[in-house]
């Protein structure tokens, strides 16, 4: 089966020691394409790609700049479009909690919990308990802290890499310009007649500053102050 091809993206660009980003795009259908972005953390020179998105070719050579590309790490079990393309070309390991239901495939290396050791220092895994399918996020100890999240949280500054008609209807279906918990994912990921209110309120427990999430742009300061005020925003008092 042949690789999904790279979509329109952004230049990596540096956000802190060791850490980079890439931001870039998806193509939902013909007339929708949608931000997609993926942290790069560097240690000892291996690269391990956070929510992965394949790039071009001069993204890829930057990228191979770097260090070498060693694993990937899936947050959340509606990304990995491009996951096979770093396994089958890079022999990258694939790390995650658990098997996706929308990417069955490469097969899971390492298990990604909270009482397993990450592959790289100064992080801390964070688990969302109680969800239909395994979500997770990460704590990169920069100066600031930054989250990276996959689908669960998301921010967005503005509506580069989105197309027209994608500028349109994100508004209207719960992504403003704004720091909020994703509305679609909620609704699939919150069992029948229960709350993830409570998951929210642990992971706001972590010290964090910065966040990046798997579609949306970099919040680059105040982010637990956002992040805490979209919860409220999603969970409302009865």
């Amino acid at each position: 089966m042949p690789h999904a091809p790279a979509y329109p993206h952004d230049p990596i660009e540096e956000i802190a020691a060791d850490l980079f980003m890439a931001r870039g795009s998806v193509r939902m259908n013909a007339l929708m394409r949608i931000t997609r972005n993926m942290a790069i953390v560097r240690d000892r020179g291996e690269l391990s790609l956070v929510n992965p998105i394949r790039l071009d070719e001069a993204g890829e050579r930057a990228l191979l700049a770097l260090g070498e590309v060693k694993r990937i790490l899936r947050l959340g079990p509606f990304h990995g479009l491009d996951d096979p393309y770093y396994v089958e070309r890079f022999g990258a390991e694939l790390w995650a909690q658990g098997r996706s239901e929308t990417y069955p495939e490469p097969k899971i290396d390492q298990t990604l919990a909270a009482d397993r050791p990450l592959p790289f220092p100064d992080a801390e895994f964070f688990a969302f308990e109680g969800t239909k399918q395994p979500e997770s996020a990460l704590l990169i100890r920069r100066d600031p802290a930054i989250l990276l999240t996959c689908d669960a949280i998301q921010h967005y500054g503005d509506y580069r890499h989105n197309t027209l008609l994608a500028r349109l209807v994100l508004p209207l279906i719960g992504f403003p310009k704004t720091t909020l918990v994703g509305p679609i994912w909620l609704k699939f990921m919150t069992p029948e007649g229960g709350s993830l209110k409570s998951e929210f309120e642990r992971l706001l427990s972590l010290d964090f500053d910065r966040l990046l999430a798997a579609h949306g742009s970099l919040l680059d300061g105040g982010a637990r102050d956002a992040v805490a005020a979209a919860v409220r925003k999603a969970f409302p008092e009865n």
